[in-house]
């Protein structure tokens, strides 16, 4: 058979880097929040969603990134 070696990034790797990125400063926010609550408080504030957003992202972006990795053999 005649493969041909896969000469580019995978897109992939660069949305997982995204997420990534968009993670980390989604979960640095929530922890913000977390040592300095706001004067205004949303409705459901105690449930904390911006921390588990951010390591939801940060677990997703990471794994992608890792998996679709230029250089990976």
């Amino acid at each position: 058979m005649n493969t041909k070696p896969s000469t580019g990034i995978s897109i992939w790797f660069f949305i997982g880097a995204l997420v990534l990125c968009y993670g980390v400063l989604i979960l640095g926010a929530g922890l913000w929040e977390l040592a300095r609550p706001p004067a205004h408080p949303t409705v459901l504030h105690e449930l904390r969603p911006a921390l588990w957003w951010g390591l939801l992202l940060v677990i997703l972006g990471g794994g992608y990134s890792y998996k679709f990795r230029p250089g990976k053999k």
